[in-house]
């Protein structure tokens, strides 16, 4: 099981990670600040490019976090918050990604959760901290989550 979620941990936290560094720089075929800034407003958000640098600040931090196990359920929190709006987003397009639904950020919003739930697995950086939350958490985490992409979507969108 531990190698399960560190090959997990790993590939969902660096391709979140990779979503977030393409929002804000030309690496990994992203479009610059400006590009990022225009996604963003073309989806009909407000913010320009403190909201592009916020989404993708948290995609960069969240993912790699998530990718080394650390503070899993903050971590997983995060990555939940940003691909929640994603969701939202792409809601209009249906389910499949084929035409530009919500399919995949879904996925990775579910993959997140089960972490925040799972924890990350021996090896980590929170197991090597001995640093097990309550289970409380994880449940807490998964609601704020989602809560903060509906509540950024909310506040944001035009």
């Amino acid at each position: 099981m531990d190698t399960g979620l560190l090959i997990l941990r790993l590939v969902i936290g660096l391709v979140i990670a990779g979503h977030g560094v393409q929002k804000v720089s030309f690496w990994l075929g992203g479009a610059g600040l400006a590009g990022g800034v225009e996604e963003f407003r073309r989806d009909g958000f407000r913010g320009g490019v403190m909201t592009a640098i916020a989404a993708g600040g948290s995609q960069i931090g969240s993912g790699l976090l998530l990718a080394i196990g650390a503070l899993t359920p903050l971590a997983a929190m995060g990555a939940m918050g940003v691909m929640t709006v994603a969701v939202t987003v792409k809601w209009r397009n249906g389910f499949w990604v084929q035409h530009d639904g919500y399919e995949f950020p879904f996925v990775l919003v579910l993959i997140a959760a089960v972490l925040a739930v799972t924890g990350p697995g021996a090896w980590s950086v929170d197991a090597a901290l001995d640093i097990a939350p309550p289970v409380w958490v994880a449940p807490v985490a998964i609601v704020v989550g989602v809560g903060s992409g509906l509540a950024t979507r909310a506040v944001l969108h035009r």
